[in-house]
């Protein structure tokens, strides 16, 4: 049986976002690069990656300037995400730290604000924050990244905290360890999954199993390994500073990854087979 390519998920609102966007890790730090890197995210726009994955932390807000540039005229087609540093997680701190992404990104809201990973806060005081901003306007959905089970379920344990949106984590080809317990867990829970460093910061692309099935199906290594992601019903959002790939990227959402290619990942990139420590970058 063959697997096919998510093109949107769902968020437990029921709003349908694009499947594969765009993440901007490390852009927006080498200023000749920044035209080329513009247009890599408008390219991705005009292809339907219409989810744009940011965060404070990225070039100390450099990257959220890059997208503010980048989306200008068109932030009503863009599904746009940042997050907020486990230091700055209090309640005013979040609020405080959304407010200057905003400015960054010269927009007026945010779609999805992530607590980037778990720290010294209480999650109490993080959740205080996001509803601050969900009620002044700021933010429409709110959400985690780098949260395992056990995370999970004391913030779906508070008041309010079921109520998030999205669980961004580590996951790919090589990282698999949240197919055990977290994915099988939030797709009970209704939480949806997005995929950071869905091809290991281009690490996967050299190994050779994953070339012999992109050999074989006419495709590139980027193309199988995403629409691999895609086709466990999570969401991916690849970076890329130049338009030829994000051209490649786009194509992942059009291949249809037949049995054999599935069973010979696999057996490459075998599934965990007992709980494994949520893995970070």
């Amino acid at each position: 049986m063959s697997a096919e390519p998510a093109r949107t998920i769902t968020l437990p609102s029921g709003e349908e976002i694009a499947a594969l966007g765009q993440g901007t890790w490390y852009l927006g730090e080498d200023p000749a690069r920044r035209e080329q890197e513009i247009a890599a995210l408008r390219l991705g726009l005009d292809l339907g990656m219409t989810v744009v994955d940011t965060a404070e932390m990225y070039g100390d807000g450099a990257a959220e300037e890059l997208v503010g540039e980048a989306v200008r005229g068109r932030r009503e087609e863009v599904f746009l995400v940042s997050k907020v540093l486990p230091g700055h997680a209090d309640r005013k701190g979040t609020v405080a730290a959304c407010e200057g992404s905003l400015r960054r990104l010269r927009a007026e809201r945010l779609d999805l604000y992530l607590l980037h990973w778990r720290g010294r806060w209480p999650l109490e005081e993080t959740l205080a924050g996001f509803a601050d901003l969900m009620e002044a306007g700021k933010i429409r959905h709110w959400g985690v990244s780098n949260l395992d089970v056990a995370d999970m379920m004391a913030l779906t344990a508070l008041p309010g905290g079921d109520a998030a949106a999205v669980d961004q984590v580590l996951y790919n080809l090589s990282r698999r360890g949240i197919e055990w317990d977290l994915l099988p867990w939030c797709r009970e829970a209704g939480v949806a999954v997005m995929a950071y460093s869905p091809v290991e910061q281009g690490r996967l692309l050299k190994m050779e199993a994953l070339g012999a099935v992109a050999r074989a199906l006419g495709v590139t290594p980027a193309q199988v390994a995403l629409a691999w992601v895609l086709a466990q019903g999570v969401a991916a959002i690849p970076r890329s500073g130049s338009p030829e790939h994000v051209r490649e990227n786009r194509g992942a959402m059009d291949l249809h990854l037949p049995t054999e290619a599935l069973d010979a990942l696999d057996e490459a990139f075998p599934p965990p087979s007992g709980p494994t420590p949520l893995e970070m970058l």
